[in-house]
């Protein structure tokens, strides 16, 4: 006998767990590609072995078009006022999903010792189907949380499964990827083969595995996508979002201007490119530090792990500390420890001893993980918010555009942040050609300073961004929700 299915007063199935599951696989699967991206800038310098700067250069020619894209296909979905059989957002997201399932190894084809010239090209298109696909399913996805509830409480509960999503989407790669694509170097009795400057076994990664690791990973994405798509209800009738007022002709520029205007997407926005520079920007000269400085490349990801399991710690409790507090107050006091964390940071590289230099990078790490588990398990409800915000003020709730705004600025964190930091690292006494395993033991503590230093800019900008230009108190929530409710009330009578 079939189960009853309760319904809302509009008719739909009311709103439970099966759409905060539903919503959270959709994050794995996105992040079953996106996790890849701290891979690349490892990938191509350490196994493809590109100079620092030419690596710099492309990462940033790709991220233009990465930044672009997003905008175009945020309007196009907003424009696109055609009827599909499982609706727009559902079937836009299926196809880019289906890309996505082997375009996130084209960007990993292992052909290291082609030309120069052949490196660069395999890294630009590859790179682009990689991204253009990623983009197709990620933009309509982070637009649907403002179309499955419009309870405030019901997007919050969304957000902070959709972090559980995106956690377990990265922590998995993380984990797994560097005990399988790196590997100690050994000589031909089995013994240890030492850097003889820093003293620590020699590690060197095997290219040929990333690549079909992409390729595995592309797959499982697919099967976390159509269960998302299976599962999740949308309550809120997408054909009838309005782009501009009075019938007129959808203006991108205006909508651009009305998101530079707009303090909670603005807020929102920085503290997300904030997160980015600490957390992705940072991956590659993290894992060259713990291949050159503690030679543990490949259990990296384990000590990654450990340091931010504590972001897990307020996933049962976000929801009540945000009816009490405020989702900007309790992202506030998140971003002010992870502040604390990347200052204290700085301590480790000045311990003689490696074993307790890791055990205080770790706690560091774990400061840092609890501030940022705070403000995660809020930050997609905040451009929830940010949608609701800029009708409240423009009139226009533009949810393709908005959202697809916020991705270009943190893509582009995404892509200026590591190509500065391969710079950096360069400056820093990087070599290229001579791969991880021959770095010198000043190029070895200069990653330590430079992951330091990354995570507390981090800090500082994820805390001002949050505190000083996000505006959507629980006050100012509070009465935006009152008022547009009024008006949506007014407009279906």
């Amino acid at each position: 006998m079939a189960k009853n299915v309760k319904l809302d007063a509009k008719g739909y199935r009311k709103f439970g767990i099966r759409d905060c599951l539903a919503y959270a696989a959709g994050d794995l699967g996105c992040n079953m590609s996106f996790s890849l991206k701290g891979t690349v800038q490892t990938f191509w310098l350490a196994y493809m072995m590109l100079e620092t700067g030419l690596l710099s250069a492309l990462l940033l020619i790709v991220q233009i078009w990465d930044a672009v894209n997003d905008p175009i296909i945020g309007s196009m979905i907003d424009a696109d006022r055609r009827q599909y059989k499982h609706g727009k957002f559902k079937t836009y997201i299926f196809i880019g999903a289906v890309g996505l399932t082997v375009a996130g190894a084209a960007v990993f084809l292992p052909f290291p010792n082609a030309s120069v010239v052949v490196k660069a090209c395999l890294f630009i298109v590859g790179y682009v189907i990689w991204d253009a696909c990623y983009t197709v399913a990620n933009v309509p996805y982070g637009s649907m949380l403002s179309l499955v509830t419009e309870d405030a409480g019901e997007r919050s509960q969304l957000s902070t499964w959709r972090s559980v999503g995106s956690m377990i989407g990265n922590m998995l790669p993380m984990v797994l990827l560097p005990m399988l694509i790196w590997e100690k170097v050994v000589d031909a009795n089995g013994n240890p083969v030492l850097n003889p400057e820093t003293g620590v076994q020699q590690e060197i990664l095997l290219g040929d595995r990333v690549f079909w690791a992409a390729l595995i990973m592309g797959v499982f994405g697919l099967l976390f996508f159509l269960f998302m798509l299976k599962n999740i209800t949308i309550r809120v009738d997408e054909n009838t979002v309005k782009t501009s007022e009075g019938g007129e002709k959808f203006n991108v520029f205006r909508a651009f201007g009305n998101f530079m205007k707009n303090r909670a997407a603005l807020g929102a926005t920085v503290a997300a490119m904030a997160m980015f520079l600490g957390m992705n920007s940072a991956s590659t000269a993290n894992t060259i530090m713990f291949a050159t400085y503690f030679g543990m490349a490949k259990y990296s990801g384990i000590v990654q792990l450990i340091g931010f399991l504590p972001m897990f710690i307020f996933m049962p409790f976000i929801k009540k500390l945000v009816n009490k507090h405020g989702k900007k107050e309790c992202a506030a006091v998140g971003a002010l420890v992870s502040l604390i964390g990347g200052v204290l940071m700085f301590v480790f590289p000045m311990i003689p001893n490696k074993m307790i230099a890791m055990v205080v990078y770790v706690l560091d790490l774990c400061v840092f993980g609890i501030g940022m588990g705070v403000y995660t398990c809020v930050s997609w409800a905040f451009m929830a918010d940010a949608i609701d915000y800029n009708e409240w003020k423009f009139g226009t709730r533009e949810e393709g555009t908005v959202y697809s705004l916020h991705s270009f600025f943190r893509k582009l964190a995404q892509g200026v942040g590591p190509s500065v930091v391969l710079l950096i690292m360069g400056a820093l006494g990087y070599v290229s050609d001579l791969g991880p395993e021959g770095q010198s033991l000043a190029t070895s503590y200069n990653m330590c300073w430079l992951v330091a230093a990354l995570y507390c800019f981090s800090g500082v900008a994820m805390f001002i961004a949050i505190k000083y230009i996000y505006n959507i108190d629980k006050k100012t929530l509070e009465t935006m929700n009152a008022e547009l409710a009024e008006r949506h009330a007014a407009a279906a009578e």
